[in-house]
């Protein structure tokens, strides 16, 4: 069964809510005063979406919680179940029971991964289904209820979901399962959460990205190691080299200015100069002054 996600309902205007929630922090107006304007039309839509990439840029995100979104899923595991319950703040989930919904003649849908079907075993996972199936039956038959039956169950089978989260908690649940190295799964998922929000809304959309997204925070905290693997690792910069460039910053160990480096910036020409060499961040050796703080 196909993992397949739908927006189902929505903050019925996110800009407006989300610029009358911030244009309220820093405004004397009333929200009564605020919602007449934007009624009125004297602030267009353009002017809420830019105050509001400004404020996404300052860090102020409490607004974010006032819009939400609902959402309904399908076709998943419950491998992936134990993993997105464990977002719990500014979410709230429904589920399909199996203690209440059983299986019909011990049938249940469930997901075979790409890399069982490609290492040739997935006839095999799927035979040991059929017999898990037919003995879940055997006990319903034998009047165990489906609480107890459901014991037998794989992470494998399938549930369903219906979700509303709002925005500041999908941003969250989007900067972990966007990356690369979260589960295949939840990445599926994240991801056609994204894409449902960009068909409707792309202006909030574009704010819906990995932790190291433009929009995010622009570098990777994961391992160094897990950053080299990324296949889109070398378009944001890890963290340890943040770490490291300041550090060379504090200690002095930048390359100097200099003055041809000011007889290149003032060069009239061409606006696009092309380094003959390799740029030199740290100073060489001998460029490097004596420390006289503490190292300790």
């Amino acid at each position: 069964m196909p993992i397949n996600v739908r927006l189902l309902d929505h903050t019925s205007d996110p800009t407006r809510s989300l610029y009358l929630a911030y244009r309220v922090a820093y405004s004397a107006l009333t929200p009564q005063q605020i919602a007449d304007r934007i009624a009125s039309e004297k602030i267009s839509r353009a002017e809420m979406e830019e105050f509001i990439e400004k404020r996404l840029q300052t860090g102020h995100a409490s607004p974010l919680e006032q819009v939400w979104f609902e959402f309904g899923i399908s076709g998943v595991s419950r491998a992936f179940s134990h993993q997105f319950v464990r977002h719990h703040v500014g979410i709230s989930f429904e589920q399909q029971s199996q203690r209440y919904v059983a299986f019909k003649k011990g049938e249940f849908p469930y997901t075979v991964p790409e890399t069982v079907k490609r290492a040739g075993m997935a006839n095999k996972m799927e035979e040991a289904f059929e017999r898990l199936g037919e003995l879940y039956q055997e006990m319903i038959d034998a009047g165990i209820p489906a609480e107890d039956a459901r014991f037998l169950v794989p992470n494998a089978a399938n549930t369903n979901f219906k979700v509303t989260v709002n925005f500041l908690e999908l941003l969250h649940i989007c900067d972990l399962r966007l990356c690369t190295r979260a589960q295949w799964e939840f990445r599926q998922v994240a991801s056609q959460m994204r894409a449902e929000i960009h068909r409707k809304f792309p202006e909030l959309a574009k704010y819906i990205q990995p932790k190291c997204g433009d929009k995010r925070w622009g570098y990777c905290d994961e391992s160094l190691e897990d950053w080299e693997k990324c296949p889109i690792g070398k378009k944001r910069p890890h963290k340890q080299q943040l770490f490291d460039l300041f550090e060379q910053y504090r200690r002095g160990q930048l390359a100097p200015m200099e003055e041809g480096d000011f007889a290149v910036i003032e060069e009239i020409g061409s606006s696009v100069v092309h380094a003959t060499q390799p740029p030199g961040f740290l100073k060489t050796q001998d460029e490097t002054p004596p420390s006289t703080r503490d190292e300790g």
